[in-house]
């Protein structure tokens, strides 16, 4: 079997491997229990080709298997609804389908149900994805159990794009009958069926006993119980009321560690909180604008006032640990906020620039918007917050173009390629305003030739580039995955992308 190129991210896996955990003995997995998770973020849609956030995996993935799945802590590619995969050659890309797979609903999760899926992401008006799957160009079935996907341009990026929501695998039969409400009624072929979604209140999800690997899974079902406070959340954790939160606070952290009978775990991730900025309009559209944000935050004390200085400074969006961060393109927005007013004056902004902050409501995003918007007034720029829940902000930001910029972050992908394509290719969900850099798409398409890894991070270091010297974004913090559980959860393991999965977790006691 061929499964194309590694993806070995150096040190993190041996970081993950020693990451602070403090476990309960170890048991023997057994069946039964729901699991209770604490989430802070509303899920925006069960469709993974429509959804507007990052966090939505975390409530994805128990309902959709994707065509080819990941290591936790490489990031290197394995087989998942697809059992094999080859590249006959540089433009066709050979899916074996994994046979006897049935959705939710007993469709077959067959090779025309992939196709199926593939085109709908393709075509599909209100897909966000369209420019994960750019590179291919048509598909054909071989039987029931091949997929054969034929590229305008290689793509060696492809196999780990199909372990992201492009590979998760909806049922045709139901996406035919619901249309745009499959958005509320989704049925895919994961480990779990969906049962109910209140919104703000819980997600509801019941064990699918018709799951095609044998035993699993472990649980009778796992209840989403939505808190958009983080220190609530975890009260809820601490006093028995569920029985999992992450994304927990440092701070947070702290107070998890010393509560009784919990399990605590701390884990480098992809997880890059940053401020996206619409650069396709208004004052944005400027670079001079974009630098003097960049060079008016003082990452230094935003991560000792946010973070107590646990996090990692973000020079760029791949962590130290990743195999394809290039150490040359740091420290090119020190703090310098006499630099930062110096550029607004030549874009025409002699006595500073008002600009419009979109952040979340949860009290994390606001201490850190509260941070920024004084970090900036040195630098010349007034910054005007609207918040709200995680949905609404990011609906109004991404597709309503409501904002000059957003405070969030950016989850990471498995293949990097897709993350630059997402956030700054022209046609990316990620880029509001649609704006093209010059030399950007080019320089993207160059990551995705070539399956060897120093081919690939000389190539990565150009669109590092390009994206730095323009400005695109404003990088502050990579994200520790906090994690925090009772002892009866067992099997839990932290993944490199920082977004839980539960794929072997069960209840003991």
């Amino acid at each position: 079997m061929s499964v194309g190129r590694r993806v070995v991210l150096g040190g993190a896996a041996a970081a993950l491997a020693s990451a602070r955990l403090r476990r309960a003995e170890a048991e023997a997995p057994k069946q039964g229990g729901v699991l209770r998770v604490s989430a802070y973020g509303d899920i925006t849609s069960f469709d993974p080709a429509t959804g507007r956030s990052g966090e939505d995996h975390v409530q994805l993935y128990p309902l959709y298997d994707t065509l080819i799945d990941y290591d936790f802590t490489t990031l290197t590619a394995r087989p998942r609804l697809a059992t094999s995969w080859n590249f006959i050659d540089s433009k066709t890309l050979v899916l074996d389908i994994r046979p006897a797979v049935v959705f939710h609903d007993s469709t077959a999760c067959d090779a025309e149900a992939v196709k199926y899926n593939l085109d709908r992401v393709r075509s599909y008006a209100r897909s966000n994805i369209k420019a994960d799957v750019d590179a291919i160009d048509a598909i054909e079935t071989r039987g029931t159990q091949q997929v054969v996907l034929h590229l305008k341009r290689p793509d060696t990026a492809l196999p780990l794009v199909l372990s992201d929501r492009a590979g998760m695998m909806v049922s045709p039969t139901a996406f035919a009958k619901y249309g745009e409400a499959f958005d509320r009624n989704p049925v895919g072929a994961g480990a779990m069926r969906f049962v109910e979604w209140r919104d703000k209140d819980r997600t509801v999800y019941a064990r699918n006993d018709k799951y095609w690997q044998p035993g699993r899974p472990y649980l009778d079902g796992i209840r989403f119980a939505l808190i958009s406070d983080l220190q609530t959340g975890l009260r809820s954790v601490m006093t028995g009321e569920n029985d999992f939160i992450y994304a927990l606070t440092p701070q947070q952290m702290m107070l998890a560690r010393r509560g009784r009978d919990l399990v605590t775990s701390a884990s480098p991730t992809l997880f890059c909180q940053l401020l996206f900025f619409n650069y396709g309009r208004g004052p944005m559209a400027d670079a001079r604008v974009r630098e003097a944000i960049n060079y008016a935050i003082d990452r230094k004390t935003f991560d000792q006032a946010s973070a107590l200085d646990l996090y990692q400074i973000a020079d760029m969006l791949l962590p130290k640990e990743h195999w394809a961060y290039d150490a040359a393109l740091t420290g090119r927005y020190p703090h310098d906020p006499d630099r930062a007013r110096a550029l607004l004056a030549e874009a025409g902004y002699h006595n500073g620039i008002t600009l419009d902050l979109m952040a979340y409501n949860d009290q994390a995003s606001q201490q850190r918007a509260e941070i920024l918007i004084e970090q900036m007034k040195a630098g010349g720029i007034t910054l005007r917050m609207k918040s709200g829940a995680l949905p609404e902000i990011t609906g109004q930001f991404f597709s309503g173009k409501i904002g000059d910029m957003l405070l969030a972050a950016w989850t990471g992908r498995p293949d990097p390629s897709l993350s630059y394509a997402l956030m700054f290719g022209k046609n990316g969900y990620f880029n509001p305003g649609g704006a093209e850099t010059p030399g950007l798409e080019d320089a993207l398409s160059a990551t995705r030739v070539s399956e060897a890894l120093d081919v690939r991070k000389t190539a990565f270091a150009t669109v590092q580039k390009i994206v730095i010297d323009n400005a695109l974004c404003a990088p502050l913090l990579f994200q520790s995955q906090l994690v925090a559980h009772n002892t009866k959860v067992q099997g839990w393991q932290p993944t490199l992308l920082g977004k839980p999965r539960f794929d072997d977790v069960f209840l003991s006691g």
